[in-house]
């Protein structure tokens, strides 16, 4: 299936769609359900959520703003799945608050540990809200991606900064609380009990290629595609990637 949210969008989120969608499939073979429990943490307005449900899963969306549930509720009723997406709101610090332990097949925990106070704390549960043999798609910045980036711009300090902080940022004005590397997060899902199944980089070429670019020259938008799906399983383009993708599995059924 086609990622669903093409065409410019799709720079930023096909690799990370191909991946979840392949966890999916294998999940529904292993459990020999067509329907799967999934939970979205930060999922705000449904921008993996929706999709999801339109597949046939259930999602339930954990996120603090009650814009973001409102989008959400609007965007899956807009995409005929509001019966299969769930809104609450909540945070990862708090998750079983408003969710239950245990509970789902698949968990999304994407562009949420770059803000919370203990990201490990974070990852522990979210893999505690996995079943036996679940499946945890975690997305944060990569700290390399916004080196290379500060640099390429021409802020050199800035990115030497980065470089050296122990949260990855390049100075007071940077807009992201912290970013990770590769080794980092593996780190983290590891240590949470997972077993990693895969790591990707997200975002390699697509922030420094010139927009004007991929809207205009015939064919860019798919070449720089496959470029990326290319790139995103080889270790030596995680160290330059705007994001970074783990896909953390639980052992059992």
């Amino acid at each position: 299936m086609s990622d669903p949210m093409r065409p410019r969008a799709s720079l930023r989120t096909a690799v990370v769609w191909e991946v979840l969608q392949d966890a999916l499939d294998r999940r529904v073979k292993a459990t020999g359900r067509e329907s799967l429990d999934v939970l979205d943490t930060g999922g705000g307005s449904g921008n993996f959520a929706v999709p999801v449900a339109r597949l046939g899963h259930r999602v339930t969306v954990v996120d603090p703003s009650p814009n973001a549930l409102f989008a959400l509720e609007r965007r899956a009723a807009e995409a005929d799945v509001a019966d299969r997406v769930r809104g609450v709101q909540g945070d990862a610090h708090g998750l079983f608050d408003v969710v239950e332990r245990g509970g789902h097949d698949v968990v999304l925990c994407q562009g949420v540990l770059e803000y919370v106070d203990d990201p490990a704390e974070g990852v522990r549960n979210a893999v505690a809200a996995l079943r036996p043999g679940g499946v945890l798609s975690l997305l944060a910045a990569g700290l390399g991606g916004a080196v290379l980036a500060r640099a390429l711009a021409g802020h050199f300090t800035e990115a030497h900064q980065a470089l050296g902080d122990p949260d990855g940022r390049w100075g007071e004005g940077d807009p992201m609380p912290r970013r990770f590397t590769a080794e980092q997060l593996t780190g983290l899902v590891e240590g949470a009990g997972l077993r990693v199944g895969a790591v990707h980089g997200v975002r390699v070429f697509a922030d420094l290629v010139p927009g004007v670019l991929v809207d205009t020259e015939p064919g860019a938008l798919d070449a720089l595609l496959k470029l990326e799906a290319a790139a995103a399983e080889l270790p030596s383009f995680h160290a330059v990637a705007t994001q970074l993708h783990v896909l953390g599995e639980a052992g059992g059924a």
